[in-house]
């Protein structure tokens, strides 16, 4: 044996005892199943090719890709955050960099979709791409996942990445319904035909179909149908444009799922004119999406019977999209038939009125289980929404009448209540009423306001007994006697009884003189302030503030009969503001009520707008007074003019006042005052105006007979075309003083200084331009009168008087003229030497 494989030590050789101790049972032959089938022992089975890792049905993605695309994520991130730098050359595109960069990332992906969509790191930077794409890249990507969307829809991973694509793809969508298509790159025109997103979206639902009543009991596919649905019918489904702030119906996303995407950051295009391509307008539909959404409802139908549909009411998975096939089923007219979806769940209570219209139904277990269902409860709402009347009318009597005392108190059951009272007719809500008073109280204490609230907006839209549900209200808060009605504001806002309400201002009382002066904030427990406003209390104030006028006097007496101060207190918290609000924006609240509200803060403005939110209450007083009023207010900020200017948030208040015009010249701002809000009321009815236009436009070419040649308006009239023309002017104006508004103040400042320093010989050629124009306009003899007049004007104040004195007959270009030429400095000289002292 070689030295170098010989080991050290002594060699210890087992005794003969232990040896013949151990037994020496042969081990069990097993036969190997492969080789007894394959034949003879030499011969090995090869691996079985049919088993697919279901993490990875399409290969796991390399290494270096993988690296590759950590990258794109990571520059693509940086870019939805930066904007790209402006360049002033035209011909230059500022997004040439990142499109070139794009472009190579989807060379690199190409081939690899379904391997990166299946990837858990690689699927949300595909997410994220997805949204930089053009249309011609979304169609190329659909394609490529085509003919496996079933796969990829029940997938953790790639289900996310078809749930945004079907999301983005309404807006390419939308523009091929309205024929605008992509060029198509001269490269890919050699492959073939490539299908629009339409025909793929089509292609993708018949894809789908034969499993649709599988998928939707997929955890992870039943999002991708839910996303499906909203694209083949947004108008039913509530979504009208993703980028409106309108929350939808039915949310895409769990709440879990939406946290996720949340830490994901911002999901947007990079690209800077895709902000200006996606604009606000409708989206409209291909009409095959129609039929395609009616062919799921009734594929549903087909493929489930009576108790599998009632058994998806109480699934979480599947519920969410029980609800929409419902909303398309009544939507689409097919649910007020035997044997319909909405019939399953109902317990064939459709089929029952169409056999005996005047039939009664026994109560069922099965609904009356899902009235405190967490999950079905939901499902219960769309039906008792959507449901034909006749039902809805039988619904209410079986499971409702008698039994709303109960109901209305529960966790789950009173947010089915408060939908069901959105269809009440007059008797029945009366009857509804005298139903929930008796539990009223513990409806309050239980914090179920959503009931009476809906009790509210229903006797608002019907206009009748809304005295009945005033004093429901006032029963539900122990505010039964007049001297209590004073503190329907503070109680309701806080869901409180007045003796509950006065024990907490007690309280509250004795905690702040407990916090001594010297003990800093931040050292101070954090107690639940008793007097807090509730979220509840004000969407109930606000309720009741949209009843006829002799109703919403509770409210409004209320607010009369606090201070100054709690009322300051009320307009800087969060919620309570929404309150104020609503008393000047409620049509039924008289207006010499509102009037009054906006004159109780006179002398406290300061003290309003000098806070976040209380700035803003003070910005719709001021919207809502009169010039009058306006004035009043103004002169009694005047003397807190510099504090406000120091403020964060009163010297926006304080801009619009404009108090160095009040100062200088009262009646200028006076006029200013009351064009403008001539023009904020001329602004409401936009219809007037265009049927003006239309009416003058139709009258002839002929110009007017004194030379003035109306460019927007054929042979109208006098008096049309002064109040077009004033209304134009006023329109010009506010803009010029939205536009002065929004400048900085040291901006304003500077370009005071350096107007007074400009040549005077830039001036006269404007001003020599500008006679030019109005001469060739047909105004050269009125422009040489008033030129003249203008000239031997002296005086700033006198100029402003005369100016806005003539503001119908002078034209517009010949305003500017004479405002360039006082513009111009007096002298030509420039600023004198001063002698050196030797």
């Amino acid at each position: 044996m070689p030295r170098e494989n010989r080991k050290r030590g002594k060699k210890h050789k087992k005794k003969t005892e232990e040896v013949a101790g151990v037994s020496q049972e042969p081990a069990p032959y097993v036969e190997d199943q492969d080789t007894a089938e394959a034949g003879p022992s030499w011969i090995v089975s090869g691996r079985d090719s049919t088993t697919v890792d279901q993490n990875a049905p399409f290969g796991y993605v390399d290494s270096e890709i993988k690296a590759y695309f950590r990258t794109v994520d990571v520059q693509i991130r940086e870019w939805q955050e930066t904007k790209p730098e402006v360049v002033e050359d035209a011909d230059v595109d500022p997004n040439e960099d990142r499109r070139l960069f794009f472009v190579a990332a989807l060379n690199e992906m190409s081939e690899k979709e379904k391997q990166l969509a299946t990837d858990p790191d690689c699927s949300t930077i595909l997410e994220r791409m997805i949204h930089s794409m053009d249309d011609f890249a979304r169609r190329v990507f659909m394609d490529r996942l085509c003919g496996s969307f079933e796969q990829l829809s029940k997938h953790r991973f790639a289900s996310h990445v078809c749930q945004t694509l079907l999301t983005v793809a309404a807006d390419t969508i939308s523009r091929e319904t309205r024929g605008i298509f992509p060029p198509t790159p001269e490269s890919e025109s050699e492959q073939g035909e490539l299908r629009t997103l339409t025909q793929l979206t089509l292609d993708a639902c018949d894809e789908l179909l034969p499993s649709f009543s599988s998928l939707i009991l997929d955890p992870f596919a039943s999002h991708v149908i839910r996303a499906l649905l909203l694209l083949l019918a947004p108008d039913v489904l509530g979504i009208v444009d993703d980028q409106t702030a309108r929350p939808s119906a039915f949310a895409v996303r769990s709440k879990k799922s939406a946290a996720y995407k949340a830490r994901q950051g911002p999901m947007k295009s990079v690209f800077a004119e895709a902000d200006a391509r996606q604009q606000k307008t409708t989206r409209t539909t291909p009409k095959e999406f129609r039929k395609v959404a009616k062919g799921f409802v009734s594929a549903l139908r087909d493929q489930l019977g009576e108790n599998e549909v009632r058994a998806l009411a109480a699934n979480q998975v599947a519920s969410p999209v029980l609800q929409m096939l419902l909303e398309l089923e009544a939507a689409f007219h097919m649910s007020d038939a035997p044997g319909s979806l909405m019939d399953h769940v109902l317990v064939g209570l459709i089929a029952l009125l169409h056999e005996d219209p005047n039939a009664t139904a026994p109560e069922s277990d099965y609904l009356v289980t899902l009235l405190r269902d967490p999950t079905a409860s939901h499902l219960l709402e769309t039906l008792v929404l959507r449901s034909p009347q006749r039902v809805f009318d039988l619904l209410w009597q079986t499971y409702f009448t008698g039994k709303l005392a109960r109901l209305a108190v529960h966790p789950v059951a009173n947010f089915v209540v408060a939908k069901a009272f959105e269809r009440l007719r007059s008797e029945q809500l009366q009857a509804a009423v005298e139903e929930v008073r008796g539990v009223a109280g513990k409806i309050v204490k239980n914090a179920r306001t959503g009931v009476l609230r809906a009790l509210i907006d229903r006797a608002v839209v019907l206009q009748t007994h809304a005295g009945d549900v005033v004093e429901l209200v006032s029963s539900a808060f122990d505010l039964n006697e007049d001297g209590e009605k004073k503190l329907f504001v503070p109680c309701v806002l806080r869901l409180k009884t007045p003796a509950e309400y006065k024990r907490a201002l007690e309280i509250s009382q004795k905690a702040a003189e407990e916090h001594t002066e010297e003990e800093p904030k931040h050292k101070r427990r954090k107690t639940e302030d008793p007097l807090e406003p509730k979220t509840q209390g004000a969407v109930l104030l606000q309720s009741v503030l949209r009843l006829p006028s002799p109703h919403v006097e509770i409210v409004t007496r209320s607010l009369q009969a606090l201070g100054v101060d709690e009322l300051i207190e009320m307009a800087h918290h969060v919620t309570s503001s929404r309150v104020l609000d609503a008393v000047l924006e409620s049509p039924t609240v008289p207006h010499k009520d509102k009037r009054k509200f906006v004159m109780t803060f006179i002398g406290h403005y300061p003290t309003l707008v000098d806070d976040r939110i209380g700035s803003r209450v003070g910005e719709r007083c001021w919207t809502f007074a009169d010039p009058y009023l306006r004035e009043k207010i103004a002169r009694s900020v005047v003397p807190h003019e510099h504090s406000l200017a120091g403020s964060a948030y009163g010297k926006f208040f304080a801009r619009h006042l404009s108090l160095h015009v009040l100062r200088r010249d009262p009646e200028a701002w006076k006029r200013m005052q009351s064009e403008s809000k001539s023009a904020s009321a001329s602004a409401a009815p936009t219809a007037a105006r265009p049927s003006l236009l239309q009416t003058s436009e139709t009258h002839g070419d002929t110009p007017k007979a004194n030379g003035k040649v109306s460019e927007g308006f054929g042979g109208s009239s006098d008096s049309e075309s002064d109040v077009a023309e004033t209304s134009t002017k006023k329109a010009e104006k506010i803009k010029g003083k939205q536009r002065a508004q929004s400048q900085d103040e040291i901006d304003a400042l500077f370009n005071a200084t350096l107007g007074k320093k400009v040549k005077k010989a830039e001036l006269v050629s404007v001003a020599k331009e500008k006679i030019d124009s109005v001469t060739r306009n047909g105004h050269a003899v009125d422009g040489g009168r008033h030129l003249e007049r203008e000239k031997g004007r002296k005086g700033k104040r006198r100029e402003e008087r005369d100016e806005g004195g003539n503001a119908v007959d002078v034209d517009k270009d010949l305003k500017d003229v004479l405002g360039a030429i006082r513009a111009a400095p007096k002298e030509d000289k420039g600023p004198k030497k001063r002698k050196r002292g030797h």
